[in-house]
């Protein structure tokens, strides 16, 4: 490995996106340790500066042609995250479809099929996912906040839901989107003091999301008024 591409990679590393994408873009094909070790480090680059479409170019070579299964793996789940974003959920599925198939399984995989599964109106489908995500990891902050919310949603269990969500709370307290789930289940259960606390703090921890705005909007409603 060149000296050049190890300047990359501590730059990348240190969270200097830009600066490592300019030393890695001015290393001649060939002269990085490998055009695959190149083109992954590059397309994460562009993933980092969401730049996804340049990004889905370097990370597709990787996944089609390097035989490293961990940086494959890794490509897989950063291209099915950029699908996501970009509301090309079938092609992230097909991504995590390929990574079980490859053997690869994880709570964050199954996570994200639940979401997907979700968002296309596959509820039953989504709990299933999100149960298989806590049966390898029960502590999963993710999967107990999205299957409380599916359940919450769907009015299937609002007890469960609530203890779920609740426990994603606990992990991980200031994540907005899991003070909007327990906002919403309380709203679900008439709990209007509680819904319009979480609702309050999940609004101020992400302003510009559509749905928490959406929920803070309807629980205030009920509440008779602004917070």
């Amino acid at each position: 490995m060149s000296d050049t591409m190890k300047e990359g990679i501590n730059l990348y590393r240190s969270g200097q996106w830009t600066d490592a994408l300019t030393v890695f873009l001015g290393i001649p094909s060939g002269e990085g340790g490998g055009n695959l070790q190149l083109a992954y480090y590059i397309g994460l680059c562009y993933a980092r500066l969401e730049r996804y479409d340049d990004a889905l170019v370097y990370l597709e070579q990787v996944v089609t042609a390097d035989t490293d299964l961990a940086r494959v793996y890794q490509c897989r789940m950063v291209l099915a995250v950029i699908y996501t974003l970009t509301e090309r959920t079938r092609l992230a599925a097909f991504e995590l479809h390929k990574l079980i198939d490859s053997g690869y399984e994880s709570p964050q995989v199954f996570s994200s099929l639940a979401y997907i599964a979700f968002e296309h109106g596959s509820t039953d489908e989504a709990i299933q996912w999100y149960e298989k995500a806590l049966a390898l990891e029960s502590n999963s902050p993710t999967a107990l906040n999205g299957l409380g919310y599916v359940l919450a949603e769907t009015g299937k269990d609002l007890t469960r839901a609530l203890t779920m969500c609740k426990k994603a709370v606990d992990a991980q307290g200031n994540n907005p989107a899991f003070l909007d789930s327990i906002a919403w289940i309380y709203h679900k259960l008439g709990l209007v003091s509680e819904a319009r606390t979480y609702a309050r703090r999940a609004r101020e921890g992400n302003p510009n999301s559509p749905v928490i705005t959406r929920h803070f909007r309807e629980i205030t409603q009920k509440a008779g008024g602004s917070i």
